[in-house]
Order: structure tokens, then C-alpha cells, then sequence
């Protein structure tokens, strides 16, 4: 009986253990989640996802911007959650102390001293369909030129415009 007991204590807590595993299902390396079946609000297959991130702080996450690692989170929580990539639709305005994120190479190099950590993490976000706007003001403000900006981005007239117009469409804004 002992034994019979030991055995379920050992494979329940092995259950609980491995069941909350963090994942980045989508965004590989990225954004990091744990799936969880039975909870109230899980993402809805009859939506579609327009997304507007407000992407401003130079914190990071994991390595990388925290802003740019919350939208890898929100793709791999909307993938875990069956929603196909066609209906997510994600837009960015980066701005603020993030600006320097989305530096090139070579010119963060220059800056830091070391790699950019951001860059496979904006070329994923890229290739998942994902538009890195770079605000202009922000970049003139701190001597960043189109030519500095890392190819995965697009410069913009500014956030706020990015912002303004996107929420005018209807997409929800992510702060």
C-alpha cells in the first residue's frame, strides 16, 4: 500500500513538474510562455489579432528588449492557442529608449561595444509577418540615420503617428 502510494505522490508531482514547462512554440528562443488549459480567457479562433505595440523602454528580457520580447510572448500565447498566423496582425512602434534596439550591426557595435542582441529576435518578428516601425523623431534625436537602422525595420514619420493611425484602424493598443 506504501508502495502504491509512493508511486502516485511520485507521478503527480512528476505530472506538475513537467506540465508547466516554459516554451517558445512560435517564436523560437523568444518570448518564453507556459500553456495553461484551464483558465477563464484563452484566445478566441473566431477573432482576428490587430495588435498595436507601444514599444518605448530599454529594459530587457531574457537578453532582449522587453518590449520586443512581449510581442514574441503574445505570438507564441496566440500559436499555443491555436490561432492560425493569417489572423494576427502585429504592428510595432518603436521609440523612446528602445530605439537603439533596432540598430544595425555594425552601428551598435560601434555604440556598445558588442553584438546586438536584438537581432534575431527582430528578423523572427519580421518573418512572422510582424512591422517594426522605428520612429524618426527619436532617431534624429539621438543621431541614428536610416542607414544605422537594423533591414528588419522601417523608419516612420514617429510613434505617435504609428500609434494614432493604427488605433484609428482598429488595432488594440499594447503598452
Amino acid at each position: 500500500m506504501k508502495k502504491a502510494l509512493l508511486i502516485v505522490i511520485v507521478l503527480m508531482t512528476t505530472h506538475f513538474t513537467t506540465a508547466q514547462e516554459w516554451t517558445t512554440p512560435i517564436i523560437d528562443g523568444y518570448g518564453k510562455i507556459k500553456e495553461f488549459k484551464e483558465v477563464a480567457t484563452q484566445p478566441d479562433k473566431n477573432l482576428t489579432y490587430n495588435l498595436v505595440f507601444d514599444v518605448k523602454d530599454d529594459r530587457e528580457m531574457d537578453g532582449v528588449n522587453i518590449g520586443l520580447w512581449k510581442i514574441a510572448r503574445v505570438i507564441n500565447m496566440l500559436g499555443s492557442g491555436g490561432i492560425s498566423q493569417d489572423k494576427v496582425h502585429i504592428v510595432a512602434a518603436i521609440h523612446g529608449g528602445a530605439t537603439f534596439a533596432s540598430l544595425n550591426e555594425a552601428k551598435y557595435q560601434e555604440k556598445y561595444e558588442k553584438a546586438n542582441p536584438n537581432t534575431e529576435l527582430l528578423k523572427l518578428l519580421k518573418e512572422y509577418g510582424v512591422e517594426l516601425y522605428v520612429c524618426a523623431q527619436a532617431t534624429a534625436a539621438r543621431g541614428i540615420t536610416k542607414e544605422d537602422l537594423d533591414p528588419n525595420t522601417e523608419l516612420a514619420l514617429s510613434a505617435m503617428m504609428v500609434l494614432t493611425n493604427y488605433q484609428l484602424k482598429g488595432y488594440a493598443l499594447l503598452p
